[in-house]
This record gives structure tokens, sequence and C-alpha cells, in this order.
């Protein structure tokens, strides 16, 4: 009995040691040969919607044929192992058995003798262990009952690899999953940089030079430029793009909920709290954070913020165990960050933190010449979106006015003025050109007052409106036509072509006007 305890507690910790089964099955062999004359010990499974023996794990001194594939089973022997029963059992002669005749031709083993462990747990089976000697007279009816003894530590461990394995394959299947719905996520959402060639091409050779690295980035600019066009396209161009990239809005959540989504909080932190909850710099750890509008966050919160820049460290609500996280912030705000500062409403010190790197965004208007190949993307865009096959044309002279508009929305109010033209267009029936009929004024993009395009006697023809934006904003800059904060570069073309389209249209240079 003493020797069946030690024999029984020995082999426990050998087989159920580890979830590696090929070194629990190694192991097994060097353990067992000293009671067993045993020359190799293989563990398997049977899949029989396959109808297929599937070798999990083998060590053998023998050479043998690969057992990487499944071993499949005649049809006339395919139901035998559903009817085997619970215990181990002693087969002298592998030829006289069909599924050992199987395996033995699979391996490109001799006639070998070999005793089988059936494996059950719950009334499941869960497949065999199988020790195996070229000598036909290896095992005795000893050797049958110590196998025996082993049941419940072999099942428990066959249990448990099998559903290691089957979480290892749901992860990769996840991860798989994840990496096509990134692709399809940044398809639909329309992250192709239009005019990074041209408009952008400045912000774009920014996002070059800083994606590599590990610095925070601040987005800069107005509302609809496409600051987070501009954040996907840091962080899947750098050495974190197989990690997540976590977007949150600051703006979006009251102040005693920012907390919680930033950081998390553990069950019970607050009324509702009622399981733990993993915040947004955990879950974008390993990767990127991008926080928008980050001028909206409330004093408590920029403390925190700061901590975690400064430390990397940060504290779930609730909680007091410090939690290290590897986060790189893109943060992005339409706000005069600087200007905050000087009011005491934004921490200089977390303001020096994020702007390591800062990248403006210009807006539409003095991008104009993207203007055309944004219309044509959104268009391709909302055709997919909305299953449409026809691709209308343009009218005669859109093009024209929604270059000349001002867009105060910038790229967004375009996408949306895209969008309702096509569902307009949609009810007027096919054949019809694509026209704009609510874009009826343009606005100068420095605030001053609105340049009508209709009269009340009678619409104003394109040059009509023209000459007048240009007078508008003419007046607002004082008749500066060159330089950062002229007209020119308001309105998003070369001074020389400003000067040229002026006498076209009998713009006067008044004694005021600079050029």
């Amino acid at each position: 009995m003493t020797d069946d305890m030690t024999f029984f507690h020995q082999a426990t910790m050998k087989i159920c040691g580890s979830l590696d089964i090929d070194k629990v099955v190694r192991e097994c062999a060097g353990y067992l040969g000293t009671y067993i004359p045993l020359e190799g010990v293989m563990m398997s499974t049977y899949e029989p919607e396959k109808g297929a023996i599937q070798i999990l794990a083998l060590a053998t001194a023998i050479e043998t044929a690969p057992w990487d594939k499944p071993i499949y089973l005649p049809s006339e022997v395919q139901s035998i192992p559903l009817n085997l029963q619970q215990g181990a059992c002693l087969s002298r002669q592998s030829e006289a058995h069909p599924i050992a005749h199987e395996i033995g031709q699979a391996l490109g083993v001799a006639p070998f003798s070999q005793i089988v462990l059936h494996l059950e747990m719950d009334e499941k089976k869960l497949g065999v262990v199988l020790i195996f000697s070229t000598e036909e007279d290896a095992f005795a009816d000893e050797h049958v009952r110590l196998m025996g003894l082993l049941h419940d530590p072999f099942a428990v461990a066959m249990a448990n690899v099998l559903r290691h394995r089957e979480l290892l394959r749901l992860k990769d299947l996840l991860a798989d999953d994840n990496r096509y719905f990134q692709q399809e996520l940044r398809y639909l959402s329309g992250d192709e940089i239009v005019g990074a060639r041209y408009g952008l091409k400045n912000v774009m050779e920014m996002v070059r030079q800083v994606a590599p690295l590990n610095s925070h980035v601040m987005l800069t600019g107005e509302t609809g430029v496409g600051k987070e066009v501009i954040a996907n396209a840091i962080h899947y161009t750098s050495p974190r793009r197989d990690g997540p990239l976590v977007k949150v809005n600051c703006g979006a959540f009251a102040e005693n909920l920012l907390d919680s989504e930033l950081f998390g909080h553990e069950k019970g932190a607050f009324t509702g709290a009622i399981r733990a909850k993993r915040g947004r710099f955990e879950r974008a750890h390993g990767g990127t954070l991008f926080l928008d509008e980050v001028g909206e966050l409330p004093a408590a919160a920029q403390v925190r913020l700061l901590r975690v820049l400064q430390d990397g460290i940060i504290e779930r609500v609730g909680g007091t165990e410090p939690i290290q996280v590897d986060v790189r912030i893109v943060a992005a705000t339409h706000r005069d960050l600087a200007e905050m500062v000087k009011d005491g409403r934004f921490r200089e010190d977390l303001w020096f933190r994020l702007n390591v790197f800062p990248i403006p965004i210009p807006p539409l208007r003095q991008r104009r010449s993207d203007i055309p190949a944004l219309v044509h993307h959104f268009i391709e865009r909302k055709l997919r979106a909305f299953n449409l096959a026809e691709h209308p044309v343009l009218a005669p002279g859109a093009m024209e006015r929604l270059t000349a508009y001002a867009w105060p929305g910038n790229v967004r109010e375009l996408e949306n003025m895209v969008e309702r033209a096509l569902i307009r267009h949609q009810s007027q029936g096919e054949n019809r050109p694509l026209r704009f009929d609510d874009l009826t004024e343009d606005r100068s993009s420095v605030g001053t007052q609105a340049v009508a395009v209709a009269t009340a006697d009678r619409p104003l023809t394109l040059d009509e409106a023209m000459r007048r934006h240009i007078e508008a904003v003419l007046r607002s800059t004082n008749g500066q036509i060159q330089g950062e904060n002229g007209a020119a570069a308001i309105l998003g073309i070369h001074p020389s072509t400003l000067r040229s389209r002026m006498n076209k249209l009998g713009v006067i240079y008044g004694r005021a006007t600079k050029h």
C-alpha cells in the first residue's frame, strides 16, 4: 500500500505539474519507466466528427514517422472508440487490435504490445493514454493495475490541457477577428488621408516624423478638420500599430463619471459599481490613447492625468493598488490651450507634458485644392453606405461653388453636405445631376460678416459672389494680400492667382490696400 501511495503521489506530481503536455508526457515516460518496462507514452483524443485520432503528445526512444496530422480511421472502425469503457486494458498484439494497427501504421512502428488507459470525466470521454513496447510480453497484469491507479490524475490533466488549448484557440481567433474588424473600421471610417500630397502635405510630414517614436502628440485645429483621422494615421504607422487604439471624448462624460471612464473603478467604489471595471488607460496598455477635446478635462482629472504622464501609473477609483500602464497619448483640441493656461483653466505642467509635438491641422478653407478630391471621396463612401450603384454626376458649376464656400464646419460639414445632396438626389430620380442647392452663402474665414449670394431681386452670379467674398476678406485683412495673415492665405490660393482673379472680377485696389 505504501508503494502504491508513493507511486500515485509521485506520478500525480508529474502528470498535473504543467499545462505543457509534451513536458507532462516526457516526464511521465521517465518516471513510469522505473515501474513499467515501456518504450513510449502517448496521449491522444478521438474526434468523431472527423473519424480521426489526434495525437497530442508522444515520448519515445523509438524512431517514428511525423505525428502532427490526424490519423483517419476506416469507416468500419470509427465506432469503436465511442464504445470503449473507462479503465486500463492490455493488448499484447497491436496487429490484432484495429485501432492499434492504424496507429502503428501511421507512426511506422513495428507490432507492439500496449496498455491503453481510457479517460472519462463527468461521463464524457476525453481520450486515452497509451504506453507501448515492441516486446510482445513486456506488460503484466500488475502493470495494468498501476496504470489504472492513474486514471483520475490523467483525466484531470487531459481536461485541463484540452481547455487550455481551446482558450488559446479562442484567443487567436479573437485576435484575428480584432485585426479584421480594425481593418473594416478603418475602411468604413474613411481613414484614407485625402489631401496628403497637397493641403495636408506638411501635416503628413510631421506625422511621418513623430509616428515611429513614443512622444506624446497634440493635434490642434478647428472642429471638423479631421483630427481623429490624423490620430489614426499616427497610431497605425507607429510601432504600436498591433496594440489597441482607444478613443475617448473628454467632453462627453459628466465630471463625476470621467475618472471612472479613464482610470476604471473597483467593485463597490460608488453606488452602481457592481463589478470592477478597467478604464480606458488600462484598455490602451501597449497602444495609443486618443484624448479628444482634452481642453474639456475638469481640474481633478487634469491632476490625475498629469500623474499618469509623469509616472506611467494609475489607480482605479476606489482602489489602492497602483497599476503600471504603457500608453502613448495623442491629444486633440479646438481650443487655445495656451490662452486657457494663462486664464488658469488648464494646468501649465499638463500642457507642457501633452504639447511635446504639436501638429496644427489647417481648416478646409486654407486647403481648397483638396475639396474636389474630398467631394469624390465622400460620394464614393456614401454610395457604399447607402448600397447605391448609380454614380451621379455633379451639376455644372457645383464644384466651383463648393470650392468657393468657406466651410466653417470644415471637412465634417462637407461630408454632411455631400450626404444630404445624395439623399435628395435619390428622391429626384435617376439621370439628374448632383446639386447642392442649400449651399446659399459663403462666410469669411475670420468670422466677419457673411457674403450673401442672393439679393431680394435676383440671385448673384458666381463671379459677383466671388468678388464680394474677396472684398470682404480684403477688408478683414486691411487690404493685405501676401503673408501668413494675408487674403491669399485665408482664401487658400497663391497671391498672384488672387491678384489675377481680382483684376478679372474688377476688385479695386484701394489706397489702404497693401500688396
